[in-house]
C-alpha cells in the first residue's frame, strides 16, 4: 500500500522518491532536510464477544462500508495496549464492556497495510446497544450471521475460523497473512 506523501511533514518540501543510503526500498524522502516518510502498517484490534451462544455484531454507521455488519474493530491509539484498544472499539460501536479479552488471532495484510489483532471475550451482562459509530448492534447465533453483508473479508474469515474452532472447542492464538485482492469479496 503508497500513502503517498507529497510534502515533508518537518519543512513542507516537496518530497521525492528514492532509495535512501544503508536502505533497499523506495521512501519519500525530503531533499532539504533529508527527513525520511516511512510508511507502516495500522495497527488494528477487534473483538469477538460473545453472550451464551450468541456473537456481538454491529452495523457500521461510518465508512468505509456503511450499514455493513461487522465485529467490533479499528485502528489503536497512541498509549493504549492492543487489548485496550479492542476493548475501547468494542465500547465505542457497541457500548458494550469486554470482559476476559484473550488474544485470538493476528492477521498481517501487506496489500492495505494493516495488522489486525483480533481478541476473544464476553459481553458483560449480555449488554450491548449501537453506539456512535453502529447503526444498530445484535446477538446472533451461527446460522444468523448475514455472511452476504459483512463489511470486511477479515471480518468473515474470522468468523468462519472462530466457529470452527468453537465447535471443536479449541481456541489457539493463530497468524496468517491475508490477501484478498484476488478475490470478489
Amino acid at each position: 500500500m503508497n500513502r503517498d506523501v507529497l510534502h515533508c511533514a518537518k519543512c513542507g518540501t516537496a518530497v521525492e522518491q528514492k532509495i535512501p543510503e544503508g536502505d533497499n526500498r523506495i521512501r519519500q524522502v525530503c531533499p532539504q532536510c533529508h527527513y525520511i516518510h516511512y510508511q507502516n502498517p495500522l495497527p488494528v484490534a477487534g473483538c469477538i464477544l460473545t453472550w451464551e451462544d450468541r456473537i456481538l455484531l454491529a452495523k457500521r454507521a461510518i465508512e468505509p462500508r456503511y450499514g455493513f455488519w461487522t465485529l467490533p474493530a479499528g485502528f489503536m491509539e497512541v498509549g493504549e495496549t492492543a487489548t485496550e484498544a479492542a476493548a475501547r472499539e468494542a465500547m465505542e460501536e457497541t457500548a458494550a464492556t469486554a470482559e476476559a479479552l484473550e488474544l485470538y488471532g493476528v492477521y498481517s495484510i501487506p496489500h492495505i497495510g494493516q495488522l489486525y489483532m483480533m481478541y476473544r471475550g464476553i459481553c458483560k451482562d449480555g449488554y450491548a446497544r449501537a453506539a456512535d459509530e453502529s447503526l444498530e448492534v445484535n446477538f446472533v447465533l451461527p446460522d444468523e450471521i448475514p455472511w452476504d453483508e459483512l463489511a470486511f473479508p477479515v471480518i468473515r474469515h474470522t468468523l468462519h475460523r472462530f466457529l470452527k474452532d468453537r465447535k471443536k472447542n479449541r481456541f489457539q492464538v493463530f497468524h496468517e497473512a491475508l490477501d484478498y485482492r484476488s478475490r470478489s469479496t
